[in-house]
């Protein structure tokens, strides 16, 4: 018997989690078949701070989540396990985000001259700051698919994900981005800094291998991203205000699912920005929007991915934020959803069943 069949064997999936891995599950980066990557990294973030505890927070509150699945027997088995919260990370993204809250405020001051000199090498400061945590997560992401591991990442802000989608564009010749999200996340170099989180679809359409951006739910984006999403014949996008419309005329979101499936090729990489969802699911993230999604929604339109037998080659979530005085809303709801996920990319990867 294997040492995962040991741990198999002596775990009971009903009783009280033990609050030692991620949902209570006893795996480690040995016995578990999906490495989580936590990254808790904002330095870029334009509106509210706090995504960067964003890992944390979905760690304390998935001990709170059933592992059963109605359709996916014995789910819990696969074995998931998050990596340690990365302390350095966490230390670097606080002091080079007060540098950059204080460049981004100058900005927004409308940059003044007598404060040029102070500024001028911020952006070059924290780009070369984000490169090498795109490095990080890059090495990370190469080091456990090296060893045969399905691999995702928690944020973090959105611009969290690069140096996995990179470690992937390694292996894979060609596949496509699922993006839920409020935002386009299609702006080139915003406010200066080239690795901000409105800037990931952007950054990873520059990687040949992604063969298409299917974006859904966006309903915040400028008009320059409106017009590269127009004229990219890369990007499909599912307005939300053009969701909504057609819903409201009568089509149902089974059928509104089956037009978003049609459009991914057979290869894919699911990006969540937690911002997709209704900002009643999410209050406290950082750019909260107005509209967006339940979450039962998402994770129909999920399920139909997996159904429709495309295959899941990595995820992420982010943009999760503790509230004030420790509200685990955020962390409890992106917590069901990094579950769900997980459970999907393991059906998509052959190594769960869905009924």
């Amino acid at each position: 018997m294997t040492l995962k069949h040991r741990i198999i064997e002596s775990f009971n999936p009903n009783g009280v989690s033990s609050q030692e891995g991620i949902f209570g599950l006893p795996f480690d980066e040995e016995t578990a078949d999906l490495i989580l990557i936590p990254v808790p990294w904002e330095v870029t973030v334009s509106y509210s701070p706090g995504t960067a505890e964003g890992p944390e927070a979905i760690l304390n509150a998935s001990y709170q989540v059933d592992l059963y699945q109605d359709d996916i027997h014995d789910a819990w088995k696969m074995g998931i396990h998050m990596l340690p919260i990365p302390e350095e990370i966490a230390t670097l993204s606080s002091n080079y985000r007060i540098l950059s809250r204080n460049y981004i405020e100058w900005l927004e001051a409308g940059s003044p001259e007598e404060d040029l000199e102070r500024f001028a090498a911020v952006p070059d400061i924290i780009n070369k700051a984000c490169a090498e945590m795109n490095d990080w997560v890059y090495a990370q992401a190469k080091k456990y698919r090296t060893m045969g591991k399905l691999v995702a990442l928690v944020g973090g802000d959105h611009s969290t994900p690069l140096g996995l989608i990179k470690a992937l564009s390694e292996e894979y010749t060609s596949f496509g981005i699922l993006q839920i999200d409020a935002h386009a996340d299609l702006r080139k170099a915003y406010e200066n800094f080239e690795f901000s989180h409105a800037s990931i679809s952007y950054n990873a359409l520059k990687l040949p291998q992604i063969s298409k951006l299917i974006q859904v739910g966006i309903r915040d984006y400028c008009q320059d991203e409106a017009i590269m999403a127009k004229e990219n014949n890369r990007i499909y996008t599912f307005y939300d205000k053009d969701i909504k419309e057609e819903m409201f005329e009568g089509k149902a979101w089974k059928i509104i699912c089956d037009d978003i499936v049609e459009q991914l090729p057979q290869d894919l990489y699911i990006t969540i920005d937690i911002d997709g969802l209704d900002p009643k699911l999410c209050p406290n993230t950082g750019t909260p929007v107005a509209g967006g999604f339940e979450m039962e929604q998402v994770l129909y339109l999920m399920k139909q991915v997996v159904k429709a037998g495309k295959k899941i080659v990595g995820f992420d979530l982010v943009e999760v934020a503790p509230g004030p005085e420790g509200d685990e809303w955020n962390g409890n709801v992106g917590a069901r959803v990094l579950y769900r996920m997980a459970n999907l990319f393991g059906v998509s990867q052959g190594k769960l069943n869905l009924k």
